[in-house]
């Protein structure tokens, strides 16, 4: 089987920074490849739910007419001045708004005063080995939260927004934090569901005939597995810190429902480094497989080559230019009348009893 692959240049993506060496800290430099950013303003309580404009943002913090929850989402990084703006709004420190300019941060949950800020990691699509990143500010009754990927994996969330489904309605910023990490650690079975199935039928390739490109096939589905394993491995400790109650922007309740997050990042963890035994696994079979092959071959090369040794000696003895007549034990046999026949029966003897004695040492097959 082939798998598309996205070129392995992507992996110094994830280490490369926007701000030059020896910048003032918080200085935010947009990435340039970023898609451009676009916001979206939701104020919700129990009894309501608007989606106002973003230039109305003042006025609905202000007023907080029946509404318990401000939640801003910007989709795209690449908009500096939108995300210092929002920053500006609602106190955020420098250094947080530098991580969410820069996308390669690790999963993490910092606190900063009066709010908290969480970033996570998103997964791509199977095949692509990449991740992106989800940034989040969590305040008493507000919330920002900056993605630079789909936001197909936000959909539940909206769904029961907007249909007044489940506490969410009636939650609070804190709630609505659990939901969208909730949203996030689901969005990771799929991707899994997808590279078990990539597993099967590259287990299926390495046990019949494989080709040669199945090795990078694995090689290939070996990295999206390890990126998986760094995006998960430290939102287990993210999670970790918010049950705690180390943050204390979270309420207790809330973090009763984050216990359940973890125990699917736990899941997904065992899932990722399963996925990685068998990768690895299938690369020893491969290369097993390719030794038994090419112990086979060599083997009837030699059996082959066995067999003709000694009819070549034999018709080397009788290729040699002696003259029986001067001499009765020069061949004498080369004017006998059968003496050709007879050379050939030896031949076909001596052949046809090393292939008996080849079959029941067991070379030629079982007995």
């Amino acid at each position: 089987m082939r798998r598309k692959r996205k070129g392995r240049r992507h992996h110094s993506q994830h280490s490369r920074r926007r701000t030059p060496p020896g910048s003032s800290p918080g200085t935010l430099v947009p990435d340039p490849q970023a898609a451009a950013a676009t916001s979206r303003l939701r104020a919700y309580g129990p009894e309501v739910l608007t989606e106002p404009p973003l230039e109305a943002l003042a006025s609905v913090v202000a007023s907080q007419n029946g509404v318990a929850v401000t939640w801003v989402h910007t989709s795209g990084a690449g908009d500096g001045a939108r995300v210092k703006a929002l920053g500006e709004q609602f106190g955020l420190h420098g250094l947080a708004l530098e991580d969410v300019l820069n996308r390669h941060q690790r999963p993490k949950a910092e606190p900063y005063g009066d709010h908290l800020f969480v970033v996570a990691r998103l997964p791509g699509e199977a095949g692509t080995g990449e991740t992106s990143q989800l940034s989040v500010f969590l305040g008493p009754n507000w919330l920002l939260s900056f993605s630079d990927g789909s936001e197909a994996w936000m959909s539940p969330v909206l769904e029961r927004l907007r249909n007044d489904r489940g506490r969410l309605r009636g939650g609070g910023a804190d709630y609505l934090l659990y939901a969208l990490l909730d949203a996030l650690v689901d969005a990771y079975f799929p991707v899994l569901e997808q590279h078990g199935e990539t597993l099967e039928q590259l287990e299926d390739a390495v046990l019949s005939r494989p080709p040669a490109e199945v090795v990078a096939d694995i090689h290939d589905l070996k990295h999206e597995l390890l990126t998986l394993r760094r995006a998960v491995w430290p939102l287990r400790e993210l999670l970790n810190t918010l049950i705690r109650g180390d943050a204390l922007q979270v309420s207790p309740q809330t973090a009763l429902h984050l216990r359940d997050c973890y125990d699917h990042v736990i899941q997904i963890m065992d899932i990722v480094e399963t996925y990685r035994e068998i990768a690895s696994g299938l690369v020893d079979i491969y290369l097993s497989s390719q030794s038994t092959r090419m112990n086979e071959i060599m083997k009837v090369l030699t059996i082959i080559a066995t067999i003709f040794i000694p009819l070549g000696t034999i018709a080397g003895i009788y290729g040699m230019n002696f003259d029986p007549e001067a001499s009765p034990w020069n061949m004498p046999e080369l004017g006998w009348r059968y003496g050709y026949p007879f050379a050939l029966g030896i031949m076909i003897a001596v052949a046809g009893g090393l292939l008996a004695w080849f079959w029941r040492r067991g070379w030629l097959g079982r007995r």
